[in-house]
This record gives C-alpha cells, sequence and structure tokens, in this order.
C-alpha cells in the first residue's frame, strides 16, 4: 500500500489539541468557518439579546411617561379609562418584559461575563506560576492563587467601569412612544444601554468573585486518607470516565488523533476486567462520569451500550452523565463545525444521551422536580415524551426540536436515593455549558437553578451520604501545566461558586467527576474532590492505562471517609491478557 489506512491520516489530527498546537487549529478555524453562519449565530446570541437589554428601560420610561401625562390630565371619564388601560397594559406586560430583559441579561453573563472573568483570573495564575512555581510550597501555591483572584476582579472592574464610562455618552435612559416609532435612531443608545448595564454589573461582580474566590478553601492534594470504621458500612465505587467510544473499527479519537488508541478494544478489556473484580468483591456503583461517546453519534452509542450489556451486573450498578462529547457538537475533521442555536443536531444529540441513560439507569434514578422532590423515576419522567423524541430520531426537523426544548436541562439533578435513611446516595448533575461551536465545546456550567433544586432534593436525606457527580472539573488543580491551554475553557466557568455552595455538605459529601484525563484526589477544606483518568485516552495502544476504584466509608457523627483507591491497571495492546491491579 501506498498508505495503509488502518493507520489514519493527519485527517485524524484535525481537531486534535494533542497533535496540533491551538493556533494552528485556529487557523484551520477561520479558513473551514462558515462566515454567515458565524454571523448569525453571533447575532442571536450576542446582539439580539444586547439589544432587547437596552431596550427595556426606553419602554419602560415610555410607559411611565405617559402614565404621568394621563394622571396629569385626569379630568374626565375618558382620561380615566384612558389611564385604566395604560395601567393594565404595564400591569400585563412587565412581566414577560422583565423575564425577557433577565434572560438576556443572564444570556450575555454566561456567554461572555463569567467566561472573561475566568480567563483573566487563569491567566494571571499561570502567569505568576510560571515565574515563582517552583519555590513555593501548598500554602504559597494557595496564598498565591487567591491574590491572583483579588488581581482579577480588581482589574476586571477597572476595565468594566472604564467601558461603562466610553458607552455613557452614547446611551439613552428615557424616551417616548414616538421615539420607538424610530428604532433605527435607537440602534446606538440601545447597544449603549446593555453595554452600560453589563459593564456596570462586571464592575460589582467580578470584584464580589475575586474576593469570594480569594476567601475560600484553595484546592490542595489531599493530605491523608481516612481508616476503616468498624462501626459503619463501606461502599465500593468504580469510577469511570471518557471512555470516548467509537463507531468505527480503526478510528482514532477527536483529542489524541493517531496519538491515541484506535478501536475499542481497550475498552472491552476494562469492561471484561472490571466484570471479573466484581465477580471476587463486588462493587457498589459503577459511575461513569460523562463522555461516553467520542461525538455523540449513534453508532457510537450503539457500541457502548452493546458493551455495556455484555456484562449485566455491572450494568445493573451503572450510574453515568452527559459529558461535552456526548451533547455538545464536535467533529474530528473540523474544528470549525458550527450549529446555529435552533439546530436540531444539538437536540438529537441531547435525546440519544438521555435515551441511553434512561436504557442503563432510567428505572433506578429519580428526576428532581420544580419543588426540589426527587419525585418520578427518568423512564416516567421522559414516557410522556417517548412519541415526540422518536418523531425527531426519525425524520429530524426544526419543529420538533422547538417541541423539545427544555427537556433535557428539566431532568438534571437526578438523584439515586440511598438504599437507608444513612445511606450512599448519588446527586448526577449536567455541568455542559450551552455552546453550538465545536473549537469550545468544552466549556462547563452547573446553573444556578440546577444547582438549588439538587440542594433541596439532598435535604430529602438529611442522614445521607453522597456522591455529588459531574463531568467537568469544579477547580483548576494544584499542579504544573505546561500551556494556558490547559488551564482554560475547560473548568467550570462557576466552579468556585459551585465549591462554595457544595460548603454544606463538607465532610458527608465526595464530588466526583472526569473531563481533565488525569487522575487526582484532593480537597478544597473539607470537601474531597476526585478526578478520573481516563481508561482509553492519552495512550497509544501499546501502553498501559488505569482507573481506580474508590472504597467510602460511613463514619462517625454522619462523616464520609475516603480509604486509599485501588488502582486497577490495562496493560496495552502487545500485552493485552497481562493485566493487574
Amino acid at each position: 500500500m501506498l498508505i495503509d489506512p488502518r493507520h489514519g491520516d493527519i485527517e485524524d489530527d484535525a481537531a486534535s489539541p494533542g497533535q496540533r498546537s491551538l493556533l494552528a487549529i485556529a487557523g484551520s478555524l477561520l479558513v473551514e468557518i462558515s462566515l454567515p453562519k458565524l454571523l448569525f449565530a453571533w447575532t442571536v446570541l450576542l446582539l439580539l439579546p444586547a439589544v432587547l437589554l437596552g431596550l427595556a428601560p426606553l419602554l419602560v420610561s415610555a410607559w411611565l411617561s405617559t402614565l404621568s401625562q394621563k394622571l396629569a390630565a385626569l379630568t374626565g371619564i375618558g382620561t380615566t379609562l384612558a389611564l385604566l388601560s395604560i395601567v393594565a397594559v404595564g400591569w400585563i406586560g412587565w412581566r414577560p418584559l422583565f423575564r425577557s430583559a433577565e434572560n438576556n441579561f443572564w444570556s450575555l453573563n454566561a456567554l461572555a461575563v463569567q467566561p472573561g472573568y475566568a480567563f483573566t483570573r487563569e491567566a494571571l495564575r499561570h502567569l505568576t506560576e510560571r515565574i515563582w512555581g517552583r519555590k513555593l510550597t501548598v500554602t504559597g501555591r494557595a496564598k498565591l492563587r487567591s491574590a491572583n483572584s483579588v488581581a482579577a476582579g480588581i482589574m476586571l472592574s477597572a476595565c468594566a467601569v472604564l467601558i461603562a464610562m466610553l458607552a455613557w455618552p452614547a446611551s439613552r435612559w428615557t424616551g417616548g412612544w414616538n421615539d420607538l416609532v424610530l428604532l433605527h435612531r435607537l440602534a446606538m443608545p440601545t447597544l449603549a444601554n446593555a453595554v452600560v448595564l453589563v459593564s456596570a454589573y462586571l464592575a460589582v461582580a467580578s470584584l464580589i468573585w475575586g474576593f469570594a474566590d480569594a476567601s475560600m478553601h484553595q484546592p490542595v492534594d489531599l493530605a491523608a486518607f481516612d481508616t476503616t470504621s468498624s462501626r459503619g458500612r463501606s461502599w465500593r465505587v468504580a469510577h469511570l470516565s471518557d471512555l470516548h467510544v467509537i463507531g468505527e473499527q480503526y478510528g482514532f479519537r477527536i483529542e489524541s488523533g493517531r496519538a491515541g488508541p484506535r478501536g475499542n478494544g481497550r475498552l472491552d478489556r476494562v469492561l471484561a476486567h472490571l466484570a471479573a473484580i466484581h465477580a471476587n468483591d463486588p462493587l457498589d456503583h459503577v459511575l461513569i462520569t460523562g463522555d461516553m461517546t467520542d461525538a455523540g453519534r449513534a453508532s457510537e452509542w450503539a457500541t457502548f451500550l452493546d458493551a455495556i450489556a455484555q456484562h449485566p451486573q455491572l450494568a445493573a450498578r451503572t450510574v453515568m452523565l452527559p459529558g461535552n462529547h456526548d451533547v455538545n457538537i464536535v467533529d474530528r475533521a473540523n474544528p470549525a463545525r458550527l450549529d446555529l442555536p435552533f439546530s436540531p443536531g444539538k437536540r438529537l444529540r441531547q435525546i440519544r444521551t438521555l435515551s441511553a441513560m434512561a436504557a442503563v439507569q432510567g428505572n433506578r434514578v429519580r428526576v428532581v422536580d420544580a419543588l426540589g422532590k426527587p419525585n418520578v423515576t427518568l423512564n416516567e419522567a421522559l414516557a410522556p415524551h417517548r412519541d415526540a423524541i422518536a418523531a425527531l430520531a426519525e425524520h429530524g426537523g426544526m419543529r420538533r426540536a422547538a417541541a423539545l426544548r427544555g427537556l433535557f436541562d428539566d431532568q438534571f439533578p437526578m438523584i439515586l436515593p440511598p438504599e437507608a435513611e444513612d445511606g450512599l446516595g448519588v446527586a448526577i448533575l449536567n455541568s455542559n455549558a450551552e455552546t453550538h461551536f465545536s473549537f469550545t465545546n468544552a466549556l462547563g456550567v452547573v446553573c444556578v437553578e440546577q444547582m438549588h433544586r439538587c440542594e433541596a432534593a439532598i435535604r430529602h436525606y438529611p442522614a445521607a451520604c453522597w456522591i455529588v457527580a459531574l463531568h467537568h472539573h469544579v477547580v483548576e488543580y494544584p499542579m504544573p501545566v505546561k500551556a494556558f491551554s490547559e488551564r482554560i475553557g475547560t473548568a467550570l466557568i462557576n466552579g468556585s461558586w459551585f465549591v462554595r455552595r457544595l460548603e454544606a455538605l463538607a465532610g458527608r459529601a465526595v464530588v466526583m467527576h472526569g473531563h481533565r484525563h488525569i487522575d487526582w484526589i484532593g480537597a478544597c477544606g473539607p470537601l474531597k474532590i476526585i478526578s478520573a483518568p481516563s481508561p482509553v485516552m492519552n495512550a497509544t495502544d501499546d501502553m498501559a492505562t488505569q482507573f481506580y476504584i474508590h472504597t467510602l466509608t460511613a463514619g462517625p457523627d454522619g462523616q464520609l471517609g475516603l480509604l486509599p483507591p485501588q488502582r486497577v491497571e490495562i496493560a496495552g495492546e502487545k500485552n493485552a491478557s497481562g493485566v493487574h491491579s
């Protein structure tokens, strides 16, 4: 052969940050990107929310101006009726106006404000740790992280104030209905209003975030594991993550390209060895924290479910959650791939994920309702939508996708209830941000509403211990990194806020996640955090990989202990039978 297709080619490395620099990928992106789609996406996701947010104060001022004029001229029955109609319109209309302004404000916040703060904070940390990192102690590194959080907040606040000052002369906060007829004259004032509002929020919020991040417990390596308690029970949890199943026998993963393994042979060996371990020393849970598939394709889900079905004892104990490769747009050959916000493709990836989760754990996990109660099972929650889901999968279409809008988000958090009042429960979160661009698919966020429902659900089991499971890592870990790309764009955008929310559970909860493909066990204060390595990534076919089985114990006073983990090594292809732990 001139070339052997079983070994892949350069196209398999097209979107791989492990094989190409971000600058090289960005160059390909500029060549391949659809500029009309990009412009339309920016208009829908940024420009339109800014316009609606900027128009809100003008609409309110126009209504108040009309109301005051009618009050001043209140002399007859006609004016009174006109006044009542204006009040009625305002009373009926202010709620959707307020809701629209609120939604658009938080849309801009999630797309620009919080990522801007996270980028500034991590850039400072990367720079200062490159300069002083080798000389730092554990305490010194924590203090430096705190100082960088404060510095990032101050810098971003100052920039936001400057932007607001520059935009203020073009802004306009009062107007009448006649002005609203000539919308082209309000284009600049409307955008200026939005800039001032968002900048003012950023100026205040960045300071709050910076000082809050500085005052929280900084992540450190776990100092010591706990010891077995004779009075409480223990749970064995196999923690898998980032399996990145592909649908082709000789296919390569997106992130590793030709530097990673081909096919799914290693996954088959992982599951076979895990089944042997379970037969000898039973497991309580098999937790898979996201990225079951490499690109969320139907063939990949089919391969994953076939592999799990070969081991029914493991499947009966498996709990999984969505990763960014499962639900966000990725393409191994085109990092410039872009979905429009209303594209049915994203909804299709979501229902594939929900369908697979329902097949594996649908009768065991419970969906938390709006009141925070773990009520119906996942299968029961999805049953009313079965026909709509099947129609989208079969025929596609924007109308069918729109009919299922919100269905995916409504299923999270899921709760695997503890088997007893003082048992171990699993809170299953969706940490994937709404992204429509392959280049930024890894962004993560846990929305406020989801976290509130999770906290409310946990309060229904006051004596239980918990695994809080999500895909993204919550903070950047205290370990040296070579490239800035390792720090930014992958952790939770609001990870520091998430950790602070979990402080109430510290001592009786452990956070488990994947996404980074590295193994790390540490803590933020009393909150223990476990990062799972990928048993199929970061290694060529002839190299060994590993995963861990963790033992959690119920200690005195309802505390959750963590024993030293069992390391399970999976040999490479040249020695596939030499698997040991």
